[in-house]
């Protein structure tokens, strides 16, 4: 939901439509409607559909043909946005009207979408980010050109520039930090387990049903949702990196990417709270990693697919400037007594703290490194079980502003609790010391 406090209107707002073309998007929700009572009932709507003349089929489908392009149309003449000098307003509704007010000073993140339809027809989709919201409002669909331009003209705005310079700012430039090339990427997905699990559980598993019920339908039912998440996981997510491209901007990183559906999405200044550094087993002799992050009120997850490890920490310090990735011979593990604890996994954990992260390690197999600048530490937690306690080891658990947790895993107790003190004063001394940013500073 967007942001609904009201602003003061700096100015007129000039009111503009959507493209033209908007009105397909929602003309299908009439035969969406049918599509589930349809399902719902197969058998009921079947023994109805046969009880119906010609004549009264097609003046049915008629029915709901115009219906669903009036329904469209409609929904694409009573909507509207403007921006003034302080917000972005979005008025929707048929029959009830709602307005969203966009605070542009709380604009954290504006992207733009194309999917492969609306490429086709030249059009786009704006998707904003807002402080303090988890869904993200929308303009679907705009020209790409209007997309382009509204989009430079919010950014500018967000960033403090007067409503008649903000126009003429335009696209901040940009400069490409790392491309993904679409080789790596392929052999990176086949090179993660979880493609090839599912693919064998969609073999064993239908197998041994069919021998057990003989059912086709069981079968189908049980193997099509797998197969469709061995897709998802390897192909599916080839199609959506595909020519992942980083780029540096006064208005934060731009990520670029898709095959079908291209996507630019933004990861606003400041507003990270965690990096996380992913490193599948297979990836290690090649030197691979996985960038992920958590950003504070945005759904962008995903700063880096695949690239050398050197490659990727350039660009982390670029999303945390001054920040170190600690090495593998700095993360000290838990002590020998913690075997007793988390048999075999122990051994995957691993904590570093510096001047500027707590850093905190998990995982055998399928590592992850997860980086925590001071200043965004929200609070600190000691915990520590029964059988913790007996084995006189405690977690550390660090809370980000993303509503996150980080745990530093069976720690002794002693340093666990000068842990929890230090950490609390590291991150009352970050936020002193940070230095707010601001979209377009340089």
């Amino acid at each position: 939901m967007a942001d609904g406090s009201g602003t003061a209107d700096g100015g007129v707002a000039h009111e503009r439509r959507l493209h033209p073309v908007t009105p397909l998007r929602r003309a299908w929700a009439p035969f969406a409607i049918l599509v589930g009572w349809a399902v719902h009932d197969p058998n009921g709507t079947q023994q109805r559909l046969s009880e119906l003349t010609a004549a009264t089929l097609l003046l049915g489908s008629a029915a709901v043909i115009i219906g669903g392009a009036l329904y469209g149309f409609l929904s694409w003449w009573f909507t509207h946005f403007s921006v003034t000098d302080t917000e972005l307003r979005i008025r929707t509704g048929l029959f009830f009207r709602r307005t969203a007010h966009i605070r542009l000073d709380r604009l954290q993140a504006v992207d733009v979408t194309r999917p492969l339809l609306a490429r086709i027809v030249g059009v786009a989709k704006l998707k904003l980010d807002v402080i303090g919201t988890e869904d993200k409002d929308e303009l679907a669909y705009l020209g790409e050109r209007e997309a382009s331009e509204l989009r430079a003209e919010l950014l500018a705005r967000a960033a403090g520039f007067a409503p008649e310079e903000a126009r003429e700012v335009g696209e901040a430039p940009v400069r490409n930090l790392l491309h993904v090339q679409p080789r790596m990427l392929a052999v990176s997905l086949m090179l993660t387990g979880a493609p090839w699990a599912m693919l064998v559980a969609a073999t064993v598993v239908p197998t041994f049903l069919w021998f057990a019920t003989h059912n086709l339908w069981t079968v189908l039912a049980t193997a099509l949702p797998m197969l469709g998440g061995a897709f998802a996981s390897s192909g599916g997510r080839f199609i959506k990196e595909y020519d992942w491209t980083v780029g540096e901007s006064p208005d934060g990183l731009r990520i670029d990417h898709g095959l079908l559906d291209k996507a630019h999405e933004t990861v606003p200044p400041g507003r990270v709270q965690t990096v996380h550094i992913v490193q599948p087993m297979l990836w290690r002799r090649h030197g691979w990693v996985r960038v992920e992050l958590d950003v504070a009120g945005s759904s962008n997850s995903v700063l880096v697919p695949v690239a050398p490890r050197e490659h990727a920490e350039a660009v982390i310090g670029r999303v945390l400037p001054g920040v170190r990735v600690p090495d593998a011979a700095e993360l000290v593990r838990p002590p020998a007594r913690a075997a007793w604890c988390v048999p075999l996994w122990w051994k995957g954990y691993g904590l570093a703290v510096t001047d500027a992260v707590f850093a905190a390690r998990h995982g055998r197999l399928k590592r992850r490194l997860s980086l925590v600048p001071h200043a965004k530490v929200q609070s600190v937690q000691l915990s520590q079980g029964p059988w913790e306690r007996y084995k006189d080891v405690a977690d550390v658990r660090v809370h980000t502003g993303a509503n996150k947790t980080v745990t530093a895993r069976l720690r002794p107790a002693d340093e666990a609790a000068a842990l929890l003190h230090s950490q609390a004063d590291r991150s009352r001394t970050g936020r002193r010391e940070a230095v707010p940013e601001r979209w377009m500073a340089s």
